[in-house]
């Protein structure tokens, strides 16, 4: 199918390693000029010079305002203007038992995961608005909707990041904005690598035991009992953003093997 994404200037937050830069790939393998951030630059460079195609590189901290406009001002300068925004900067932070976060852990999670989609489609939107034309996709979590009992605050935020995205699509469907959630369940990125090679040590197993474990812990409801590929939730954003997607707003699509029990 082809997507119509062909020379679409797309904005993709932390977008050096994981479902950030599979995504990014996505879009330059279907003729996007693709702009990444992250905080790290030369891991940013590094994750460019990796994909190729018309991709540049944005160091910017997304909790951080001054570089957020610094950032849409480079990618407009080098570009024209934003045509899709991928709000993938986030994570939790720490992961304690929830009597164990302080009211300071908490923002910091709330700021990451909310906030910088906040800032980054508050500076995004008035392009969006100008050409009537525009695709946000904020990419949350199964944990979202059903969440477990680790990572209180990370769960919250996300749950907060999907009641925005529904805001967003009432408030700017006028505009030709569309305004849409990804919500993966576990995705083997960076960061699950590193939860399965600390389980697997902890527990004196290999690393698929160490998933099998994870996901009978956290994700029960997983029917095809393996975390996802980060290509596998890209594809999801590439289709949202593209043609295929025109009638589609206000959705929070799922990539999660059914971890969500819920219709």
């Amino acid at each position: 199918m082809d997507f119509n994404l062909k020379g679409k200037v797309v904005l993709i937050t932390g977008a050096s390693k994981g479902i950030g830069k599979a995504a990014a790939q996505a879009f330059v393998n279907e003729g996007a000029r693709v702009a990444i951030n992250a905080r790290g630059a030369d891991e940013l460079r590094a994750a460019a010079a990796e994909i190729g195609g018309d991709t540049l590189a944005v160091s910017a901290d997304v909790t951080h305002p001054p570089d957020v406009e610094r950032m849409v001002a480079e990618v407009t300068q080098r570009f024209g203007t934003i045509h899709v925004l991928v709000n993938n900067a986030g994570g939790a932070l720490k992961t304690a038992p929830f009597d164990q976060l302080s009211d300071e852990d908490w923002l910091r999670v709330v700021d990451l995961n909310l906030l910088s989609a906040v800032r980054v489609s508050r500076a995004v939107l008035p392009y969006m608005q100008r050409q009537k034309w525009g695709r946000i996709i904020n990419v949350s979590t199964a944990g979202a909707e059903q969440p477990d009992g680790e990572m209180a605050a990370y769960n919250a935020a996300k749950a907060a990041l999907n009641n925005l995205t529904k805001t967003l699509s009432k408030a700017y469907a006028r505009d030709g904005i569309l305004v849409n959630t990804i919500s993966p369940a576990m995705t083997k990125s960076p960061r699950l690598e590193q939860r399965l090679n600390q389980v697997a040590k902890e527990r004196g197993i290999s690393i698929p035991e160490a998933e099998e474990y994870l996901l009978a812990l956290r994700r029960s409801h997983n029917v095809l009992r393996r975390a996802a590929r980060t290509e596998e939730v890209a594809s999801a954003i590439v289709f949202l953003a593209g043609d295929g997607a025109t009638f589609i707003t206000g959705a929070n699509l799922r990539v999660d093997a059914g971890s969500v029990a819920a219709m």
